[in-house]
């Protein structure tokens, strides 16, 4: 990676006007009664910038689609997104950016006017994320602190039906308790958190969960309570070609400790292998490098 580490680039999405344009990131942006920040109430995305171009950009435009409908946003202009994307990516690498964290924010907006909000951040890779890339993690597995009833009690009228403020599978702002798992993770000496419901393994603060166990890769299956991991979803398109058996499951925390590897996907850390379980060290075997090549094929 290059040492040249620029500072972010901004470009302001108008979603009812279909334009653009750079922001200053050293001036403000968002008005003070926007729903985004009051509320929490908006959706993002995060996709790995790699030579030059959004790595994975179809399945994020999908999740970010789904998102919206989730929580009733105006439809995304997918072409849009994707079009100043583009242009925010080729802004960063003429700054001399190499690899990169590209957010898209949307958020419901003002709410005095009722129009949304959104723009696209492109950002370095953080030298954590680097090192854990190499080192990996150490993760505690806890319990996320609440379950989720997926359908509204059989009774009177909509009994049955899933409730239209479940909104568990959507990508939204409000990474309140996550980023606190992760504080208290990191004060308890480990770097990541895996949530946990009664045993059953949930998925990470801001990951997928993937086990590996010879040739089979399992991830516990999304949605009701789960976010669909775009990165899984990669590895799993690629592996299911070459030979892997790639299965979405129900894993406990039994299955955790027994596997050859576990490893978190997400964007931009793209896969760390889990090299501590609460206080079970997990050894890396032979079959890590095998992994490792199959990882990077799948999601470079």
């Amino acid at each position: 990676m290059s040492s040249t580490r620029p500072g972010p680039v901004i470009l302001i999405v108008e979603p009812s006007g279909g334009s653009s344009r750079r922001h200053n990131p050293e001036l403000a942006m968002l008005y003070a009664d926007d729903l985004g920040v009051t509320r929490g109430d908006g959706i993002f995305e995060t996709l790995l910038v790699r030579d030059g171009s959004a790595r994975n950009l179809e399945r994020h435009l999908e999740r970010f689609a789904a998102s919206a409908r989730m929580l009733s946003l105006p439809e995304p202009n997918a072409a849009q997104w994707a079009k100043t994307t583009a242009e925010a990516v080729a802004d960063w690498v003429d700054s001399g950016g190499d690899e990169a964290a590209c957010v898209w924010t949307y958020t419901r907006g003002r709410e005095s006017t009722g129009r949304p909000t959104g723009w696209i951040t492109v950002k370095p890779v953080s030298e954590k994320v680097l090192r854990q890339r190499r080192e990996g993690v150490s993760v505690l597995t806890t319990p996320r602190g609440y379950s989720i009833t997926p359908t509204l009690p059989e009774r009177g009228a909509g009994g049955g039906e899933t409730p239209p403020w479940l909104v568990t599978g959507a990508k939204t702002l409000n990474y309140a308790a996550n980023m606190a798992a992760l504080r208290y993770a990191a004060a308890k000496g480990f770097d990541d958190v895996i949530f946990t419901d009664d045993g059953r393994v949930l998925e990470g603060a801001t990951s997928t969960v993937v086990t590996v166990t010879g040739k089979t890769l399992r991830t516990p299956p999304p949605g009701r309570d789960l976010l669909p991991g775009t990165t899984q979803a990669a590895l799993f398109s690629y592996a299911g070609t070459h030979g892997w058996t790639c299965l979405e499951e129900p894993v406990d925390v039994t299955d955790l400790l027994s596997a050859d590897s576990v490893w978190l996907c997400s964007s931009v850390r793209l896969a760390v292998r889990v090299v501590r379980i609460n206080d079970r060290q997990l050894p890396e075997t032979a079959a890590v490098a095998g992994i490792r090549e199959l990882l990077t094929a799948a999601l470079s």
